[in-house]
């Protein structure tokens, strides 16, 4: 296992993420449906970089036939999260950009438009 800077318990990194979804604006919120999120401790596929991931069918490419289907999942991971940054100060930004960026994917805007937007 790869030593991180920033030594946080899966709990406390938990704790920031439900941070981060309450200072997103209710209003977006609201507008979000059939999701889910989650926060693992690294991706499965071993990407060590990877921050967050957003799997499902965005709201812009739903149709008419959308239903019974599983819920959307945003899932946040800890350990890349912890490997990135030097201190809890910059986990908690770090938490707060991926739960925007992966919010975003949930509405349908892609990494290259996020990239436009400062959203890197």
């Amino acid at each position: 296992m790869v030593a991180v800077p920033v030594d946080m318990s899966r709990e406390r990194f938990e704790e920031l993420v439900g941070e981060a979804l309450d200072e997103v604006p209710s209003e977006l919120l609201s507008m979000m449906s059939n999701v889910v999120f989650m926060v693992e401790d690294a991706p499965p596929d071993g990407n060590e970089d990877l921050l967050g991931l957003y799997e499902g069918t965005a709201l812009t490419d739903r149709g008419w036939n959308y239903a019974g289907v599983l819920p959307d999942r945003i899932t946040i991971y800890r350990l890349p999260t912890l490997r990135v940054c030097d201190s809890e100060t910059d986990v908690i930004d770090e938490v707060a950009i991926t739960v925007v960026h992966e919010i975003a994917h949930h509405f349908g805007i892609d990494d290259h438009r996020l990239h436009e937007l400062g959203w890197g």
